[in-house]
């Protein structure tokens, strides 16, 4: 492949006309919320029952905005891979989710957290979008305390606050290190109620394979039983996609095994623009990985840098035990290098900062690929009580995973991939560029930019499912119902063919490599050359590699069994087959974008200080990219800055 830039003239890709947010209204950022939600049409009760919503996914987003519209009188259909909604990946969060409460009197406004999280993010998310998000917080914690979510209480009963990365004040509400779970069981519970209702009906181990298409229009469906094997169309007024990241592209991260892409990209080679993809966030507390056994990696929540604090040796070679060097002897690089966040600073900031020091040979553990993460300043001054019962879950887990006490001895951590900005595109009202497919949580790209704070992916998954889609899919559903949608239509069994024609070629192949070699090699390459660092080089051999273990793939992958049974291994090819479509595109998202901002670091473009270069003259604006089954179509998206002052990040 050729070493030029990646401009249209390469073949790579090609630009298209430009693309804009049409729904967000004009006028004070902070009544655009209350304006839409004026001037957006109302279904009355009784046409809602006429109406149909067919909802992919069952975690926080997909489970809230399901009970939400059951609970509003819509017909319901969730359709998740699991065995039960409650085996969602929202389970794993742990550390919390935020809200500006202002609870702890230390400066909190809905204000300061929509600029905190439009400075996280680098600069590269959409300010409507994101002050939206904000105001929706402080209504999600009053929805979760009423449906009993056992929140931290202060001694005086008073919801207790901690910090996050990327901020100066408390706005992280939790549940000890169990927040997703609690948050989750919430939502079941109102899921549930609405399906003992009869307005919800949930189908576990069902698989989305395809999207049906009407008239340009979403109407349904192509699902496979995970059982049986049986393939079917479902059909309904409108498609909301809850699916989740695709982080697991990278083969390790802290995703679920099961976590995938199939159903956003799917919908993307329907016609759906997917916008960011390379904004893959690496989270800088993981334990580290072990060896090759692993098929996934384990998060230590954010919220222990609240307490813990992070060094490594000061010279390169100190294999001494930790507890044997001398503070003197120790460099707490964050705190050093970052004096106003110190261990708080951003996911992006830190989790590059440990790989620095690593990469300077200064890194822990029988790999070198770690830092310490030490409580023993912690438990000096507040006792092991107070620390266990913030953390003690957590640290139980640590044990168990490395047979290492942390109370004792600290912990050893490193970065790994966690979450995923990008996402289908969505405008104002989460409605993607297919009328009637709204995306929501972390499959669409609308709220974080080029990188996530801590603590707020619970918040978007809630304030999309509970408040944001509820009135903004009322505003299409008020033209319906629409017609012409059932198992007949030529664009049905078109859908419905592809999807077996597709499980047919898997099946067909009949080489020698399992699928998950093939995956853990695609993982191996977007690690190496898309992760946290990238270069120009390095992209350019990523997607030829890819393309090359592409064509690999469909020549000489193996999948025993047969369609027409439950097929572990049949599930997992079609995933790892739409994670090599997917990572060609993130790598030619990561060489068009010749800057670095947040998450998505090009090694030619950063200060001084090492610190990422973003370039605002020429990429202020979202990549939205278009399937064409070739070169795809660039539409790009400007961003335009009212409310918060376009400057370099500086969190020192």
């Amino acid at each position: 492949m050729s070493d030029t830039a990646p401009t249209p003239e390469s073949g790579l890709f090609s630009v298209g006309a430009p693309i804009a947010d049409t729904k967000a209204p004009a006028g004070p950022i902070g009544e655009r919320w209350d304006a839409r939600k004026f001037t957006a049409r109302l279904v009355n009760p009784a046409n809602r029952r006429r109406l149909s919503v067919i909802v992919i996914g069952s975690g926080l987003a997909g489970g809230s905005a399901a009970a939400s519209l059951g609970e509003a009188g819509y017909g319901v259909e969730v359709f998740c891979y699991q065995d039960s909604p409650r085996r969602a990946h929202s389970i794993a969060a742990q550390g919390g989710i935020n809200a500006a409460k202002n609870y702890r009197n230390d400066g909190d406004s809905v204000y300061r957290l929509f600029y905190d999280t439009v400075k996280g993010g680098d600069f590269r998310a959409r300010e409507s979008n994101v002050y939206r998000l904000a105001q929706v917080s402080v209504d999600i914690i009053d929805q979760c305390v009423a449906q009993g979510v056992p929140f931290a209480r202060e001694y005086g009963g008073l919801l207790d606050n901690r910090s996050f990365g990327g901020v100066q004040v408390s706005r992280t509400f939790y549940a000890r290190g169990q927040t997703g779970q609690q948050l989750l069981l919430g939502a079941y519970q109102a899921l549930e109620r609405q399906v003992a209702a009869g307005t919800v009906r949930v189908h576990a181990r069902h698989e989305m394979l395809d999207l049906v298409v009407i008239d340009g229009r979403a109407r349904g469906v192509v699902v496979r039983d995970l059982v049986t094997g049986v393939v079917t169309t479902r059909f309904a007024d409108a498609v909301v996609l809850a699916s989740g990241g695709y982080g697991n592209a990278f083969y390790l991260s802290t995703n679920a095994v099961g976590c995938n892409v199939t159903a956003i990209w799917r919908a993307h080679r329907r016609g759906a623009l997917f916008a960011n993809p390379c904004f893959t966030q690496i989270h800088p507390t993981c334990i580290p990985v072990s060896g090759e056994h692993q098929s996934k990696l384990t998060l230590m929540s954010e919220s222990l840098r609240n307490d813990g604090r992070i060094w490594v040796p000061r010279t390169a070679g100190d294999d001494r035990r930790p507890n044997d060097i001398p503070d003197r002897m120790r460099d707490y690089f964050l705190e050093r290098r970052y004096p106003a966040f110190g261990n708080l600073v951003p996911r992006d900031v830190a989790s590059r900062a440990a790989k620095n020091v690593c990469d300077e040979g200064r890194g822990v553990g029988p790999t070198g690929l770690g830092v310490y993460l030490d409580f023993s300043d912690a438990l000096a001054r507040l006792g092991r009580s107070v620390v266990e019962e913030r953390y003690g879950n957590l640290f139980d887990m640590y044990r168990q995973i490395t047979s290492e006490d942390p109370y004792t001895v600290p912990m050893r951590i490193y970065p790994a991939v966690h979450y995923t900005m990008g996402g289908l595109w969505v405008d104002y009202d989460l409605q993607s560029t297919i009328p009637g497919l709204f995306v929501i949580g972390e499959a669409n790209f609308s709220d974080h930019g080029a990188n996530r704070l801590g603590a707020s992916a619970l918040m978007q998954g809630l304030a999309d499912g509970y408040f944001v889609l509820p009135n903004t899919l009322a505003d299409y559903l008020a033209a319906g119902p629409y017609e012409g949608a059932d198992e007949r239509h030529p664009a049905a069994r078109a859908a419905l063919a592809a999807v077996h024609d597709r499980v047919g070629r898997l099946l067909a192949v009949g080489g020698r490599r399992t699928v998950a070699s093939f995956h853990k090699e695609l993982g191996a390459i977007l690690w190496d050359h898309c992760g946290m660092e990238r270069t120009r080089q390095g992209l350019l051999h990523a997607l030829s590699a890819v393309r090359e273990l592409r064509e690999e793939f469909w020549r000489d992958v193996t999948v025993p069994g047969s369609g027409e049974e439950l097929n572990h291994a049949l599930e997992r090819a079609g995933r790892v087959a739409d994670f090599l479509e997917l990572g060609e595109l993130m790598c030619i998202d990561a060489l068009h974008r010749e800057e670095s901002c947040g998450c998505h670091f090009r090694a030619e473009h950063q200060t001084a200080d090492g610190e990422a270069l973003r370039d605002d003259d020429h990429y202020a604006y979202v990549a939205a990219w278009e399937h064409t089954g070739g070169p795809p179509i660039l539409h790009k998206e400007d961003l335009a800055f009212e409310y918060v002052e376009l400057k370099a990040r500086s969190y020192k």
